[in-house]
């Protein structure tokens, strides 16, 4: 009895043990055809066993404790698991085995590889690679949540989280990390032994950084002893007694790596080295300073900011304390310059009836020409700066709209500043007040519209040295203008368009001028008296009205061929004449004072000739205007006359013009001179010729001036000048030519003749490259490459001198000697005083996980060089190595 009872209680067992891995098996869809029966044959039930049992033991349990006492489940969610080869269960050992390319989930862990056993015993999952005769592959992939890593075998412990891993491979921010030995605490700690930190993402990395055992925080830190930089399995003297390497997925703040170098006149220096702010996710700061021994310094500021759907941009602020030479030397000079710049540009969604925008770039003339940072030296030749700050709103439901202004203007060759702080404009639309029902414009007046603006202006012309000095206010001129207009046209017979037009316009001044003669001055030449300004505050405002006539068609004339390809040419002729009068309302405002100690010499003047807007007309306006306008074109078959395809237009001639005018009202020297232009593109677009001249029908004096006698030649050339562009690159010679991918310069654009701009060494920006490594080919005979010409020619004639007075030839270039070595060039000679202009090399080197870099300036004022190699990755972008020669201003 004793024995069929002990059977009895083996049996339950191994059922009770069956029954829990069938339910598993089921929630993980295996089949369960390897899982062998048992062996022991069926006992039937014991009539003890059915024997009722005692009432007393059928006694409910202590609520109590049922209550408060709750068992805690080891694995808190389900396991699923799947293989394509086979699954193995084994009952007794409590244990899983997945074969050929496995797979479990957990939670939030995925788990792929050759191999793996889930053991539920002991709670772990083992997994590794399968090896064969092509070796080592399926390696254990394990992914939890974004965090990602490849090893050669993995040890997962489902209760503790913890981890045994050996031959790990994963990617943080960028850094691959791989590792002999890991052992994984927790969530947020991994310990690692003998590593290896790269960007390279080559089997074999080009470069890594060693070391013995790190600590790994996943998503925001590796912190690792003693390391050393090895190149291309190479180990180098470079060595860290500890690194530490931000993992953070947002942008982090942290220091700024300068560059280094020597200068003749400042010596040893550091340049934009300085520390990154993330002040918040729209806006960020970096602070950027230079530092040199002999005493130099400069400070450079930047913040980007962009809020989604709304507004993007960033601001500038640039400053820099130049010392030349050693205080005490005679070559000793100090400079300080500043530049300013802002850029703000408005999302058009965020609000369509308005928009804000700003393009600013001010500061000292001097700035660009006497810096010393390699960040300012492609403006090297820049000679102006300007800058605009507008809002523009429309008047839903009216034909209004109001733009409110504040431009800068500054000349660096001659420090002249002209500002505009603010002007007001405001528009409206043309309407057509007598336009029919439905908006009919048949009839003339139908067709007259109307149009009115009004323009206000403070505007402020000082030089450099007073910029932001109360001096600059003292020379402001105020001003408001309105202009209304009214035109219409009309057919005339049949083929001529008649266009009259009247306008009117209303300035206001709040000040004006009122001239006295002063006895007590003495002039230049010694003599007595002048006249002098006096500036009279209040408001005033003068007027002027006048009307015009216009008529004007076009002409036609195709003259056709039947040469090879080309079918026709067309000609189009567009003649105009028009007659405008004004009459003489300025001499009503005329006053007049003594300007020399002779009291009949007497000048008379303007009281607004100081104002923004100008003054009056002096003398009736009646003039007639001619202007006469050519395009040529031509009409080519296809190459293929089998081809069904259409012909071709080509424009031979874009322009042809010829203007001057007339004016009736003056006593002589009426005719104006004769303006000439002419434009053609050539070549498939790749020549852009443009030719421009200005002719006078009058003769000059010996001191220079027009007299009222024709020449004898009827025009004498006055001015004459030429541009041309052109640019050709390898691919104008490829037989099969992929026009999507077309690029390069056509006639309607100029070819960058100065050069790309050169990146700086420590621009944070300038090493968010690709880091990818990229298949190529070896070129063979093929070297793309590309070149862009601009010619620029001008001759001057004043009846007395003549000459050229501006022949240059400017060249830029690009040469890829291989798919990852290219030199570009840029610079020009000037034809007139034999001499070459600003240039400019610069050579570049991908290698897969570096950059080189490479720019140099030969020779000239501004000669300098640049040099820097280093990882193309963000995250380690200030391994680098880079040496800087600035140029050798000079302080003026």
């Amino acid at each position: 009895m004793q024995t069929n009872v002990s059977y009895i209680l083996l049996f339950l067992g191994i059922f009770c043990v069956q029954s829990v891995y069938s339910q598993e098996i089921g929630r993980s869809k295996i089949p369960t055809q390897n899982i062998k029966k048992d062996t022991l044959p069926s006992i039937k039930k014991d009539s003890i066993l059915t024997k009722n049992r005692d009432s007393l033991l059928l006694k409910n349990k202590d609520t109590l404790i049922n209550d408060s006492i709750k068992p805690k489940e080891i694995i808190e969610g389900l396991i699923t698991h799947d293989a394509e080869g086979y699954s193995i269960q084994n009952a007794k050992d409590e244990t899983v085995t997945l074969y050929d390319k496995a797979h479990v989930t957990y939670t939030n862990i995925d788990l792929k590889a050759g191999i793996i056993i889930v053991d539920y015993k002991n709670n772990t999952v083992y997994a590794k690679g399968i090896k064969d005769s092509l070796g080592y592959h399926q390696k254990p992939i394990f992914k939890q949540d974004d965090q990602e890593s490849e090893q050669d075998s993995i040890i997962y412990n489902f209760k503790t989280n913890k981890a045994l891993i050996y031959g790990v491979k994963t990617v943080q921010s960028g850094i691959i990390t791989y590792g002999e030995k890991t052992k994984r605490v927790n969530d947020s700690t991994i310990y690692m032994r003998k590593l290896r930190f790269t960007t390279s993402e080559k089997d074999k990395p080009d470069f890594y950084i060693a070391t013995n055992k790190a600590k790994l925080i996943p998503g925001k830190k590796i912190i690792v002893g003693g390391s050393d930089l090895v190149i291309a399995d190479v180990p180098t003297p470079i060595y860290l007694p500890f690194a530490y390497f931000p993992l953070t997925a947002k942008r982090s703040s942290g220091f700024i790596i300068p560059s280094w170098g020597e200068s003749n006149s400042q010596g040893y220096f550091l340049q934009n080295g300085g520390y990154y702010f993330p002040i918040s996710d729209y806006v960020d700061l970096t602070v950027l300073g230079d530092l040199y021994t002999n005493g130099s310094w400069g400070v450079r500021t930047q913040s980007t900011y962009k809020v989604r759907y709304k507004f993007s941009g960033n601001f500038s602020f640039r400053f820099e304390n130049i010392k030349r030479s050693i205080k005490g030397l005679s070559d000793y000079s100090k400079s300080s310059n500043f530049n300013i710049q802002w850029s703000h540009s408005q999302d058009s969604k965020s609000s369509p009836n308005s928009r804000f925008s700003a393009s600013v770039n001010l500061g000292s003339s001097k700035y660009y020409r006497q810096s010393i940072n390699e960040f300012n030296n492609s403006q090297y030749l820049n000679n102006t700066l300007s800058s605009s700050i507008s809002y523009y709103k429309k008047f839903v439901g009216t034909p209004f709209n109001m733009s409110l202004t504040a431009t800068h203007s500054q000349n660096t060759n001659t420090e002249d500043i002209s500002m505009t702080f603010p002007s007001l404009q405001v528009n409206m639309e043309r309407i057509n007040p007598f336009q029919g029902k439905g908006g009919t414009q048949k009839k003339p007046i139908q067709k007259i519209g109307i149009n009115y603006s009004m323009q206000g202006e403070y505007r402020i012309n000082t030089k450099d040295s007073l910029f932001f000095k109360p001096e600059m206010f003292k020379s402001a001129k105020t001003g408001l203008k309105h202009n209304l207009s009214a035109s219409t046209n009309i057919k005339a017979f049949k083929y001529f368009t008649l266009s009259p037009s009247i306008s009117y316009k209303d300035v206001w001044y709040f000040d004006k001028i009122n001239k006295h003669f002063d006895a007590t001055i003495v002039n230049s030449d010694g003599s007595l008296g002048a006249a002098v300004n006096d500036t009279i505050n209040g408001f005033t405002r003068f007027n002027e009205y006048g009307g015009g006539i216009s008529l004007g068609t076009q002409i036609y004339g195709t003259f056709n061929l039947k040469k090879g390809r080309l079918k026709a040419i067309r000609h189009t002729i567009r003649p105009s004449i028009s007659w405008n009068y004004r009459p003489d309302l300025g001499s009503k405002y005329n006053l007049q004072v003594q300007q020399s100690i002779d009291p009949t010499d007497i000048q008379t003047y303007s009281p607004f000739e100081n104002g923004i807007y100008g003054q009056p007309g002096r003398g009736v306006s009646n003039s007639i205007g001619i202007s006469l306008d050519n395009v040529l074109e031509a009409k080519v078959a296809p190459k293929d006359t089998d081809s069904e395809k259409e012909d071709e237009k080509i424009t031979l001639l874009n322009n042809l013009n010829f203007s001057t005018s007339y004016n009736i009202a003056a006593d002589s020297l009426r005719w104006s001179t004769v303006n000439a232009s002419a434009g053609t593109r050539l070549f498939k677009d790749k020549l852009a010729l443009n030719l421009h001249a200005i002719l006078d029908p009058y003769q000059v004096n010996s001191q220079g001036q027009r007299i009222n006698k024709f020449n004898t030649n009827i025009l004498r050339l006055n001015n004459i000048g030429a541009t041309m562009n052109y640019s050709i690159s390898s691919k104008d010679f490829e037989k099969k030519e992929d026009k999507t991918k077309k690029s390069g310069n056509g006639a309607q654009n100029t070819p960058d003749v100065f050069g790309e701009k050169m990146p700086t060494t420590n621009n944070i920006s300038n090493h968010n490259l690709n880091n990818k490594t990229e298949t190529t080919e070896l070129y063979k005979a093929k070297i793309p490459w590309s070149i862009g010409l601009a010619y620029s020619m001008n001759y001057s004639n004043n009846g007395i001198t003549s000459g050229i007075s501006q022949n240059s030839l400017m060249f830029s270039g690009n040469i890829e000697l291989t798919p990852k070595w290219k030199v570009g060039f840029s610079s020009g000679y000037d034809i007139k005083n034999n001499g070459f202009t600003y240039t400019r090399l610069n050579f570049s080197r991908d290698l897969d996980s570096w950059q080189f870099n490479f720019n140099w300036t030969p020779f000239g004022l501004n000669s300098s060089y640049y040099f820097y190699i280093g990882v193309k990755s963000s995250i380690l972008n200030d391994l680098k190595w880079d040496k800087t020669k600035p140029p050798d201003r000079v302080l003026y």
